[in-house]
C-alpha cells in the first residue's frame, strides 16, 4: 500500500470472531435498551408517532440480529485461501503474499509474477479476459473483478476470480494496482477431458515458435497498457472507485427527505435530497448505493459507497453490508469503528471483495459532523459561497487488509452549510484541471457559490445534476446533499 495514497492507520486490536461476538452482544443489549424504553412510552402515554418510531427501531435490530447471528453461525467459505498482491507501476516492483504463491503452486524463491508474465499462466482462450481486465484497470482507472483459470507447474488447474484497483498518487496518476486473488475451484486439466486436450499446451507452442522465449505471447497487451499508465501519470481521470448493481428505488425511501421546499425541523437539523445517476443505454449497471439513518440519539447517519462486483450476487452483497452498517451504528458504534467492523465482516466473505465508503455521523445538538473514510472521496463542504474537500483521515478500502483500522475526524457545521457526499463517475468526462491530492474535483467545488445560495437540499440537488448531466452518462454516480437547516 502507497503511503501517498493511504497513510498508515491505526491498528484495531480485535480478531474478526471477537468483533463479531461483540456487536452481536452490544446488539442485544441495544435491543433490549429499547424494548424497555417502549415499555415505558406505551405505558406512559407517549405520542403514538415516538412509539411507532419505537417500534420501527425494534424490527430494524431484529433484523441486524438475524443477519450477524448468520455471519456467526456460518461456516468458513469451502472455496480456496486468498492472496494479495501489488505491482508497482513506477518501480516495477511486485509484492506477492505467500496464499498467493500456493495458489499458483509457485516456489516463492522464485519470485512473484509480473504483469507481463502472469497472462501466460492462462490457456489462451482465458487471457482475452484478464487483458481487458488489467487495461481498463491501469488505463481507465477502473476497478477490475474477473474469473480465469490458471495452469500451475505441475498441469494443474485452478479457476480464480481476481478482485483489483488502482493505486492513484497526490497528482491522480495510475502508479499501482492493488488486487486479491481466490482460489474458487480445481479445474480438471483440458488433456483430461478428450476433445479439449489441444487446450493444453498452445503456449508451449508459441514460444518455440518465438524461438524458445517463455511467456512472451501475451507481453504486448498489458505491457502497453502498463506504458499508456504511465504516459498519463499526471493525465489520468480521477478514482473510479468500485461499482454494484442496485435498483435505487430500494435506497430511495429510507432518506426520509423532506418535501421540496419543506422546512421541517428544528435549526441545526439536517435537510436531505439525493439522487441515483444511471449510466446511459449500453453502460454498464452499477448500483452504487447512498443512505441515510435517523440513530436513537437523534443524530443522522450518512454513508455512501461502492462495493466490487456486479449483477444478482452483488446486489445481494450490497444489501448486506447496508444491513450491517446499519446495525453496527444502532450499537453506537463511531464511523471509524463502524469501517473497522465492517471491514472484518467483508474479510470473512466467500469471495474477494473491495468496497469503498464514506461514514458521516450529525449531531444537530453539536453541530458536529464525525466521519471517516475507506477509499472514498472526502465529502465537500460549502459555506459562504467558498466550498472545498474536508481533509481525509487513514482509511484503506475494505477488504484489502484485514486487521485493518479506520482513523475519524470532527467537523463543527453551521447553519446554512451544504454537505455533498458523492460515490466516484459523478461527471463523465475527465476534468481538464486535476485536483491536487485529494482537494476534490473543481467542477464541484466551482458549484459553490450557487450551492451555498440555495434555499433547500432539493434546489442543491437540481444544481449538481444539471452540471454533471443525466442523459447519456457513462457511469452510474450516487449523491447525497445535506443542508442545514437555518
Amino acid at each position: 500500500m502507497l503511503s501517498s495514497q493511504h497513510p498508515e492507520p491505526p491498528t484495531n486490536d480485535l480478531t474478526d470472531e471477537a468483533a463479531l461476538d461483540d456487536l452481536i452482544a452490544r446488539a442485544r443489549r441495544l435491543r433490549d435498551d429499547v424494548e424497555a424504553l417502549r415499555r415505558d412510552e406505551a405505558a406512559g402515554g407517549a405520542p403514538e408517532r415516538r412509539r411507532a418510531g419505537l417500534e420501527l427501531a425494534l424490527e430494524g435490530l431484529d433484523d441486524v440480529g438475524e443477519r450477524l447471528a448468520a455471519l456467526r453461525g456460518a461456516e468458513r467459505p469451502a472455496a480456496g485461501p486468498a492472496g494479495s498482491a501489488e505491482w508497482n507501476l513506477l518501480t516495477d516492483g511486485v509484492v506477492w503474499s505467500d496464499e498467493l504463491y500456493a495458489i499458483f503452486g509457485r516456489p516463492i524463491g522464485e519470485g512473484p509474477l509480473t504483469l507481463d508474465q502472469l497472462p501466460s499462466w492462462l490457456p489462451p482462450e482465458d487471457q482475452p479476459t484478464l487483458t481487458a481486465a488489467v487495461t481498463d484497470c491501469l488505463v481507465d482507472g477502473r476497478p477490475m473483478d474477473c474469473e480465469f483459470r490458471i495452469t500451475r507447474p505441475d498441469g494443474s488447474r485452478r479457476v480464480v476470480r481476481m478482485a483489483g484497483e488502482p493505486v492513484l498518487d497526490d497528482s491522480g496518476g495510475t502508479v499501482a494496482m492493488l488486487a486479491m486473488i481466490r482460489e474458487l475451484r480445481v479445474d480438471r486439466p483440458a488433456s483430461r477431458r478428450g476433445p479439449g486436450a489441444a487446450d493444453e499446451e498452445p503456449a508451449a507452442g508459441a514460444d518455440a515458435a518465438a524461438g524458445g522465449r517463455a511467456r512472451t505471447s501475451v507481453r504486448g497487451p498489458l505491457g502497453t497498457a502498463r506504458e499508456e499508465s504511465r504516459a498519463a501519470a499526471g493525465e489520468a481521470g480521477p478514482w473510479r472507485g468500485l461499482t454494484v448493481a442496485l435498483d435505487d428505488s430500494v435506497l430511495a425511501p429510507s432518506l426520509d427527505s423532506p418535501r421540496p421546499g419543506g422546512s421541517e425541523g428544528p435549526p441545526g437539523s439536517l435537510e436531505l435530497a439525493a439522487r441515483f445517476l444511471p449510466a446511459g443505454a449500453g453502460g454498464q449497471m452499477s448500483g452504487k448505493w447512498y443512505d441515510a439513518l435517523t440513530l436513537p440519539d437523534g443524530g443522522r447517519l450518512l454513508s455512501v459507497g461502492d462495493l466490487s462486483g456486479t449483477g444478482a450476487a452483488a446486489a445481494a452483497g450490497t444489501a448486506t453490508v447496508l444491513g450491517a452498517i446499519r446495525g453496527i451504528a444502532l450499537t453506537g458504534a463511531a464511523p471509524g469503528a463502524l469501517l473497522g467492523h465492517l471491514n472484518q465482516l467483508l474479510d470473512r466473505a466467500a469471495q474477494p471483495v473491495l468496497a469503498s465508503v464514506l461514514c458521516c455521523h450529525y449531531e444537530p445538538d453539536l453541530g458536529v459532523l464525525t466521519w471517516a473514510q475507506a477509499g472514498h472521496p472526502a465529502p465537500l463542504l460549502c459555506r459562504g459561497g467558498t466550498g472545498w474537500a474536508l481533509p481525509r483521515p487513514a482509511g484503506t478500502l475494505l477488504g484489502a487488509v484485514g486487521d485493518a483500522g479506520f482513523a475519524q475526524r470532527a467537523d463543527r457545521l453551521a447553519p446554512g452549510d451544504v454537505l455533498v457526499l458523492h460515490t466516484d463517475g459523478l461527471f463523465s468526462a475527465i476534468p481538464r484541471q486535476l485536483p491536487a491530492g485529494h482537494a476534490g474535483d473543481h467542477r464541484l467545488i466551482d458549484l459553490a457559490p450557487r450551492l451555498s445560495s440555495a434555499r433547500s437540499a432539493a434546489e442543491c440537488l437540481r444544481v449538481i445534476v444539471a452540471a454533471c448531466g443525466e442523459v447519456a452518462r457513462e457511469d452510474d454516480a450516487c449523491l447525497l446533499v445535506a443542508r442545514v437547516r437555518e
